[in-house]
């Protein structure tokens, strides 16, 4: 394992580091200390190592990660792996505002609370979160999944397309064109999987509630004119 303390060595240098490992290479676990709500931490790995950040951090962290797993052992600022492609970035305490913005895939655990905007316009990636979630999140989402094991804020999954929403708890409004949906055999699996994938023990798929596209916004027909 390779230990970077921010505190001694400045970001640039452990990025341009990170940024230099490939798929054969022998650093595979590194260790983070000190990052001290620094922004850009971590950002651009393509590379399956695996990163623990002994702390909070700030902006975009992990963003557009590509096969790595990266660990915040503290909270997240806006933006937590924003474009995210691959991989796995979990966030111990509770992340702000965006997480998880424009992901294209992987997995994103969040075992504290979102803010505002959690998977806005997400393209595929996945997103769990153990706590609660605030308003506006899912919106304009693509694909992927969104799993809330708490609450949902107002205007869920507004103007959503074919992304798949899960909450356990309140939602306290959907936005446009977003709607509960069935539970059907093939979701209930899904969701199983992606609950196992984030190491929840404790939930059972037949506590959720879907939610998905009424498919009404996919053209503009002057009869849904109030909603958009």
């Amino acid at each position: 394992m390779r230990t970077y303390d921010l505190a001694k060595s400045p970001l640039r240098e452990l990025n341009e580091e990170l940024h230099r490992q490939t798929d054969g290479s022998n650093q595979a676990h590194w260790e983070v200390l000190n990052p001290r709500g620094g922004h850009a931490i971590c950002v651009g790995i393509d590379a399956p190592i695996g990163v623990d950040v002994r702390g909070s951090v700030g902006y975009y962290c992990a963003g557009m990660n590509k096969k790595a797993t990266v660990t915040v052992h503290g909270s997240a600022g806006p933006g937590v792996a924003e474009n995210m492609m691959s991989g796995k970035v979990v966030i111990k305490g509770d992340a702000s505002q965006y997480a998880g913005a424009t992901g294209r895939g992987g997995l994103l655990v969040i075992e504290g609370n979102a803010s505002s905007r959690c998977g806005i316009s997400m393209k595929g990636i996945d997103i769990v979160v153990k706590g609660n979630i605030g308003h506006m999140s899912a919106f304009m989402a693509q694909s992927g999944h969104l799993v809330v094991l708490g609450d949902a804020g107002d205007a869920l999954g507004d103007s959503i397309y074919e992304a798949q929403l899960y909450v356990r708890g309140k939602v306290k409004s959907l936005g446009a064109d977003c709607i509960e949906k069935e539970m059907r055999p093939e979701h209930h699996e899904a969701l199983g999987k992606l609950l196992d994938e984030a190491g929840i023990k404790d939930a059972k798929t037949n506590e959720f509630r879907r939610y998905g596209s009424a498919r009404k916004l996919y053209n503009f027909n002057i009869d849904n004119a109030d909603a958009y």
